[in-house]
């Protein structure tokens, strides 16, 4: 049979679907190096069922994209909509219980800091933008120009943090100081102090604190080696 006169069936055209759910595997690899980018201000809180949708003006409002990961005093959550100068994100009731997100109110400022690029430089340290806990200011001291905060948090992670070590406090990487069991300190410098919402807090204000990754791992490899008897 001449090869000209074979006749095919059209093939058929695939759709591909929208690819929505494609995000949730890369947001997995996401991370933050707790060195806050800039200040937001809430401009607009809304209840919708048990999520909480924050509406933010910021200096970086223009630079986002939709679905993009912005960390808010530490916490990873994703662009929903974008407004002249605003963007809207939405917290789901484990994070509101889990950080000081639920205790926004409309005009208080937040810490913003975008993902990390991948050739971007460490500066701080490995974040995550997952809240492990939240901690309560017990202590303001100013020293020459440079202020201490003391945080007061829950013994039961007092193991997760070492004298020198790296904790993230609302999204700002930071050198942990004189860590005992309830109690750890941090040094804050004139930019940071200027530059994020430290100037804000006040005794009896709740921070949001993510402990070093590194140091999460090994403790968890250690409670299960020793539970096995190993």
């Amino acid at each position: 049979m001449d090869a000209s006169l074979t006749t095919h069936k059209p093939r058929k055209t695939v759709i591909r679907r929208s690819s929505a759910k494609r995000p949730s595997v890369v947001k997995k690899s996401i991370m933050f190096t707790g060195i806050i980018e800039a200040e937001g201000k809430v401009e607009k809180i809304e209840q919708e069922g048990t999520n909480v949708h924050f509406t933010i003006s910021s200096p970086i409002s223009h630079e986002l994209k939709i679905d993009q990961s912005v960390a808010h005093n530490g916490v990873c959550l994703t662009v929903t909509s974008l407004l002249e100068n605003k963007y809207t994100v939405t917290a789901i009731e484990e994070t509101l219980i889990r950080s000081n997100i639920g205790k926004l109110k409309i005009g208080k400022a937040v810490n913003l800091e975008r993902a990390m690029l991948q050739h971007g430089r460490l500066d701080g340290h490995i974040v995550q933008g997952h809240v492990d806990a939240t901690a309560t200011c017990v202590g303001i001291k100013e020293v020459e120009g440079s202020w201490y905060f003391t945080f007061k948090f829950s013994k039961e992670s007092a193991h997760l943090l070492v004298d020198k070590g790296s904790v993230c406090v609302n999204g700002v990487s930071l050198t942990v100081v004189s860590p005992d069991e309830e109690t750890f300190s941090v040094a804050i410098i004139p930019y940071t102090y200027e530059h994020t919402n430290f100037n804000q807090l006040k005794i009896g204000s709740t921070v949001n604190l993510e402990f070093d990754i590194l140091g999460k791992y090994i403790a968890r490899y250690a409670e299960l080696y020793f539970k096995k008897g190993m």
